[in-house]
């Protein structure tokens, strides 16, 4: 189920979400009995599913990954890479695993989509996640953009409730202003920066932000990024700390970035 896509791929473009999703999502998956993570979409190349796979054994050594490819040719190129725990299959937002996964990862698949599809495909994905229990909150969606090597990168992180948080994370030396992230915005987000809608005052305001914390730049620009996220949170409600800002990152709650109407 679902388009083909480009395509385009890079090896270490996921590095970003990938930091992320070990960080925050780590716990949860190493207490599955069966830690599966679909890397939804890979394109052309299986460099993204090899990359997650090594970095979500840092933190949870069991796990395995299953890259998930709609064009079969794709799917063929990537079976000399399978390896134990890793392995590729042909399909598409159906998910062709038989277990619900603790992750699934979609980033640059919903791009091409009209905006009207997104919530479709999120409440298909998110009904083939893990299921929260007593002692879990259940699987993780992560679905988002970026640039082709990986510096600007926006994600939603969505539960088997729907979406959580929005992310944005950048390698700071690149960035002139926060609004730069703005190309990037996940499908859901990216028609709505305009005025009125809550992502476009986000964002006027993390410029804001920026722009006053300029006597910070002189200690690098990390210094200048914490600075600003932590005036950000007189008025949103990020959801994350300086451990995550000092990676160039900022998560806000999706409630506060939702589009409107």
């Amino acid at each position: 189920m679902g388009t083909v896509t480009r395509g385009t791929t890079n090896p270490n473009r996921l590095r970003r979400m990938d930091r992320w999703i070990a960080a925050t999502h780590g716990a949860e998956l190493r207490r599955a009995v069966d830690p599966v993570a679909v890397d939804l979409g890979y394109g052309a190349a299986p460099w993204t599913a090899v990359e997650l796979l090594q970095r979500l054994r840092t933190v949870a050594p069991h796990a395995r990954v299953v890259g998930v490819e709609i064009e079969p040719a794709r799917v063929a190129a990537a079976k000399p890479y399978e390896r134990e725990g890793l392995a590729f299959r042909h399909g598409g937002f159906e998910v062709p695993v038989p277990q619900r996964p603790t992750l699934i990862r979609a980033a640059n698949v919903l791009r091409q989509y009209d905006e009207a599809r997104v919530a479709e495909v999120w409440a298909r994905l998110c009904g083939r996640l893990a299921p929260a229990s007593a002692h879990s909150r259940g699987g993780l969606l992560v679905e988002g953009t970026c640039d082709e090597i990986g510096r600007r990168h926006v994600w939603v992180a969505l539960g088997p409730e729907g979406p959580r948080t929005v992310t944005f994370a950048t390698r700071l030396g690149s960035l002139d202003r926060p609004s730069d992230l703005a190309e990037r915005l996940p499908k859901a987000l990216i028609h709505r920066n305009v005025p009125g809608e809550p992502v476009h005052t986000f964002l006027r305001d993390f410029d804001r932000a920026w722009a006053a914390a300029a006597p910070y730049a002189s200690y690098g620009a990390r210094q200048r990024w914490m600075r600003a996220v932590r005036d950000l949170t007189a008025d949103w409600p990020v959801t994350d700390g300086p451990v995550r800002w000092r990676q160039g990152e900022v998560t806000v709650a999706w409630g506060a970035l939702a589009p409107r109407g």
